[in-house]
């Protein structure tokens, strides 16, 4: 819930609205908090036609927010982050020249990168028995 995740945010302002906590929220396991950030920040970025949209967030988040790095990283001018930076915010409404709503980014772009990740094949055992049960003992 909103109250208890406010606890994360220790100097949020004393009169918030839960969508302000849903970086904590989503932090503390709320399922709806989770869905909220990755449909408002990852889903958008990711639609054809924005993918260099997301690139640039991830790429400027990797590099704390310099513009510079970024458009090494990328091989772009400084002005094309600078130009996509005023997108993602149009198409987020998060601003991630802004230190909270780049944190809140960053975390909705983790959360999109992992629901959409292929889940890890379960193991029923050290990797070292299952191989030496496959091939019978010479000694």
């Amino acid at each position: 819930s909103g109250l208890s995740a406010a606890a994360a945010w220790p100097d949020a302002p004393r009169i918030l609205d839960a969508d302000s906590l849903l970086p904590e929220r989503a932090l503390a396991g709320d399922p709806p908090a989770r869905r909220v950030l990755v449909d408002r920040i990852h889903r958008p970025l990711g639609a054809k036609g924005h993918v260099p949209l997301l690139q640039t967030a991830t790429a400027y988040l990797e590099s704390g927010g310099s513009l510079e790095a970024t458009a090494r990283a990328l091989f772009v001018h400084p002005n094309t982050v600078r130009y996509r930076l005023g997108r993602i915010s149009d198409v987020t409404g998060y601003d991630l020249t802004t230190p909270r709503e780049a944190w809140a980014v960053r975390i909705a772009l983790a959360l999109g990168r992992l629901s959409i990740a292929p889940a890890p094949a379960q193991s029923l055992g050290h990797p070292l028995e299952e191989s030496s049960k496959l091939s019978p003992s010479t000694s």
